[in-house]
């Protein structure tokens, strides 16, 4: 889609190059080219393009944007990051871009994750902390969880500030807790949401989930090491359940100071309760404490000069991908699937956990290897996991999947009451136990 992006008018702005590109959207750099002084002279625009995706996906990815242009519309501060407008693009031309949504959004130096890729154990470390920390203050205070904090949504700006950013997790509490979608990134995940149940509205998720995700944060800030043992995101995964039911201790890496011990191990109890008792107002007192409310150190140069050049890569500006963060860009090998199955589909992956290749269906399919809609990789390998992610269906809303094509039983699957190989629960997601080679599933009533 570059291509046809590149030079496009939209609005007062023009594009001028890409700046990070996913499977669902993508960021461009773009100048002002109206006598607008009330606008910067540059910014970031997020395109969701509006005809390459299916119906569902569309309406999913809309709901997500219109989330964050919601607490974008309504909240302002220094912490976070600043929405101009929301434009539609006029392109008649290309079909693939017409009536598509961009979103005009404040132009950051780089991400957190570009700093920690520039070095470890940034001097500037404490300082963004703190402001990250008052990011969350103000978030909470107004009513507002992030749900996806992590170093790729914490924009760098030129002067050195943080900000808060990627605000398509976002929810708005209703009294203690909020609804976010059943995805987050996991190595910022808390214990009670790793395996948590989603509920007709979503998985539930408080203030103290963001407590968590800075705990993790600021561990990997101060020490360039994440708090959870393990070479892998599963697992460390694991760790984290096992920590959360009390299996094993927290261990913090020797190299974190001693005076942000204490705040990242209250950022960090097991469990809601014990979290819910240290708020961000609270955390920002003792962490202020520490630095003495000192602005961050010169930073170094993270976004190059020109836009063309090929240094600038998708960690730069990962923060403002919104859905294409969560879609195409996933912080660990391999890519956690779960997130990646569309509303009102089922998907089923080869590998535990949501990990590795990934097939979904809306809908019944007699046969997977032939057909419009095949799972090619299915000859060979086995199903390891599946996400039910039903969210629309008011009958037929659990999925039985068979050993057989055309929804009949195979081998030693004859032996089963039921006839079918297995069949999952709306809303429900896991590991299959055993060998799953499924030819064929479709809808039922009920398992």
């Amino acid at each position: 889609m570059s291509n046809a992006v590149t030079g496009l008018r939209i609005g007062r702005w023009e594009v001028c190059d890409v700046l990070a590109r996913g499977s669902f959207s993508s960021v461009y750099a773009a100048r002002r080219v109206t006598e607008d002084p009330e606008f910067p002279s540059v910014a970031a625009l997020k395109i969701l393009p509006g005809g390459t995706h299916t119906p569902r996906q569309a309406q999913h990815l809309r709901e997500l944007v219109a989330g964050e242009v919601e607490l974008l519309s309504r909240l302002r501060g220094n912490r976070l990051i600043r929405m101009y407008e929301v434009v539609t693009v006029d392109s008649p031309d290309c079909a693939e871009l017409d009536g598509a949504t961009a979103v005009v959004l404040e132009l950051a130096e780089g991400s957190l994750d570009t700093l920690l890729a520039h070095t470890v154990r940034p001097v500037a470390g404490p300082a963004l902390l703190a402001q990250v920390c008052d990011g969350l203050r103000h978030l909470h205070h107004a009513g507002w969880v992030h749900g996806d904090l992590k170093p790729a949504n914490v924009l760098l700006m030129k002067d050195g500030t943080a900000r808060l950013a990627d605000f398509n997790l976002a929810a708005e509490l209703s009294g203690t807790h909020a609804y976010g979608p059943a995805f987050a990134t996991l190595d910022y995940t808390p214990p009670e949401l790793v395996w948590s149940e989603v509920g007709e509205h979503g998985r539930t998720i408080r203030p103290s989930t963001d407590v968590w995700a800075f705990g993790v944060l600021a561990h990997l800030v101060l020490t360039g090491t994440l708090p959870l043992p393990g070479g892998t995101a599963a697992a460390r995964r694991d760790a984290t359940v096992r920590y959360g039911r009390g299996a094993e201790p927290l261990r913090l890496s020797p190299d974190l100071p001693e005076a942000w011990r204490p705040i990242v191990t209250d950022c960090l109890a097991r469990t809601h309760e014990d979290r819910a008792a240290h708020d961000a107002a609270s955390l920002l007192r003792r962490i202020e404490a520490i630095t003495g409310g000192t602005p961050a150190p010169r930073l170094p140069r993270l976004r190059p000069l020109r836009w063309r050049r090929p240094a600038l890569t998708t960690a730069l500006v990962a923060a403002v991908l919104g859905a294409t963060g969560m879609y195409a860009l996933w912080d660990e090998e391999p890519s956690y699937g779960y997130h990646r199955c569309p509303a009102g589909s089922v998907c089923f992956f080869n590998g535990p956990n949501g990990t590795g290749e990934m097939c979904s269906w809306s809908g019944d399919d007699p046969d997977w290897l032939a057909g419009a809609r095949v799972c090619g990789w299915t000859r060979n390998q086995p199903v390891r996991s599946i996400f039910n992610n039903n969210q629309e269906r008011s009958e037929r809303h659990d999925v039985a999947y068979y050993r057989g094509t055309g929804f009949v039983p195979a081998g030693h699957d004859t032996t089963r009451p039921s006839k079918r190989a297995g069949c999952t629960s709306v809303n429900q997601q896991g590991n299959l136990h055993g060998t799953y080679a499924p030819a064929s599933h479709r809808w039922v009533e009920r398992c």
